[in-house]
């Protein structure tokens, strides 16, 4: 039978029983409710093993591809290692600023070398630590396969706390503390043919970036279109750096989108409408949001009345902390 090892202990599973039972049988609390699949309350971590895919019908794609799965519904075919989401095992390591540069006026490109192995996915967030103990969470604009260091777009906010000592005081050279990486908004090679669909705004495009190269160059062949909006035309960046992938790559749209002062080669108006309004059937397509949350959160609702699967759209909204008093 196979064995299953959650918070320090180990449950071996019957044949008729599903993970969910034989842990609550032992004592062992997993968070749960319709216990059929629907509400993925019960979702859980496999770190060692792997689960029946029928466990793990309904989640997004790039859930199954790191090992998640409903607790409910899997009767396990092998001996499993488990936690729960939050409970993950999370990476830290410092790394060491290689390189700082301005992509604009407010959005710093920032270059970090791990001191250590640290494995991630382009589109996934990290966690930098500062010394006060102030953490903040900053998408990955860099692919693993490509290139040698991370890299994260820091937005200087007013009175931020975090993006002030990034920008102001964190100097090239300096060493800062890193946990992750985090997130299941990030390119799955597979279905190579499926159209894909990206929306970002403001430095919501670092994640999409990486999105975007992993596809390219994991030679992905279906559509994808990139929309990037920003209030003013000032507030875009790698616009060079785009319109050279799309010269390169035929499959590859990119729309910058101005809401005031847009110039002769941008998009007039928000980029969510825009994009929306071209695209009316999004059936079958992978759809990738991240930027404001109530932008993310009212064209998710707009992507899934176009056709797309919910699991099918990918979002990563900003949450601002508010500011300390």
């Amino acid at each position: 039978m196979p064995t299953l090892t959650f918070q320090e202990c180990t449950v071996e599973c019957t044949p008729d029983e599903t993970v969910l039972d034989a842990l609550n049988r032992q004592g062992l609390e997993v968070p749960s409710s319709c216990r059929n699949g629907v509400c993925q309350t019960c979702l859980m971590h496999a770190t060692e093993g792997n689960p029946p895919r029928t466990a793990q019908q309904g989640l997004k794609e790039t859930l199954v591809a790191q090992g998640y799965f409903l607790a409910c519904m899997c009767k396990p075919t092998e001996s499993l290692t488990l936690c729960l989401p939050d409970d993950s095992v999370v990476q830290k390591v410092r790394a060491r600023v290689i390189y700082k540069e301005y992509l604009n006026a407010d959005i710093l490109r920032l270059r970090l070398l791990p001191c250590g192995a640290f494995t991630y996915r382009a589109g996934q967030f990290v966690q930098i630590h500062r010394p006060n103990g102030l953490i903040r969470s900053y998408s990955i604009a860099s692919v693993p396969t490509l290139d040698p260091l991370i890299e994260l777009h820091v937005r200087l906010l007013p009175n931020g706390s975090m993006t002030t000592w990034i920008h102001k005081e964190v100097g090239e050279g300096d060493y800062v503390e890193l946990s992750g990486a985090k997130g299941d908004c990030f390119y799955l090679q597979g279905n190579t043919t499926r159209n894909i669909l990206l929306i970002g705004t403001g430095s919501g495009l670092a994640p999409l970036w990486g999105i975007v190269r992993s596809a390219l160059y994991a030679g992905h062949k279906g559509e994808i279109h990139l929309y990037h909006g920003s209030w003013k035309p000032e507030g875009l960046y790698l616009e060079a750096e785009l319109h050279a992938l799309a010269r390169d790559y035929p499959q590859f749209r990119y729309y910058p989108c101005v809401d005031d002062g847009a110039e002769a080669h941008h998009q007039q108006g928000r980029a969510d409408k825009i994009a929306l309004a071209q695209h009316k059937n999004l059936s079958g397509w992978q759809v990738y949001l991240c930027g404001h949350p109530e932008m993310v959160k009212s064209t998710k609702r707009n992507a899934f009345l176009a056709g797309a699967n919910l699991p099918d759209i990918y979002a990563d909204p900003f949450i601002l902390s508010a500011p300390p008093k």
